[in-house]
């Protein structure tokens, strides 16, 4: 089992930037990939970012390319969203995943096998 913990969500002016973290516990010794999808009100959970564990390699959705910066903390254990440039389209519940196999795409949820609880990131206009 592995456990996700996520932090650093807020309250940010359009513009602004905040950074998301993901604690990982449990056993995290042979997960693949982390991944950091978002949820807004009445709307489907959608894909942000996707990290490999050895933080070797990351992709982004289009919406966030270019603001957004996945990376790994391998002190932490953990996973970081750093986010710049923060809209009010960026508005959500920020949610972190972790995967053991790199089967599928990591923009796929149903591919993730751990979810944390949340973190709220409300961008005011």
């Amino acid at each position: 089992q592995v456990q996700l913990v996520e932090s650093g969500g807020g309250l940010v002016q359009d513009g602004g930037s905040l950074r998301l973290s993901c604690a990982a516990s449990g056993r995290t010794f042979d997960l693949y990939a982390m991944g950091w999808f978002r949820q807004a009100p009445g709307k489907e959970r959608e894909f942000v970012a996707h990290i490999t564990w050895s933080g070797s390699s990351a992709s982004y959705a289009d919406s966030v390319k270019g603001r957004f910066t996945a990376s790994r903390d391998n002190i932490r254990n953990a996973v970081h969203l750093q986010m710049i440039g923060l809209k009010p389209e960026d508005t959500a519940v920020y949610y972190c995943g972790a995967r053991r196999s790199a089967y599928g795409s990591g923009s796929y949820g149903p591919s993730y096998d751990y979810w944390g609880q949340g973190t709220q990131v409300t961008v005011s206009s």
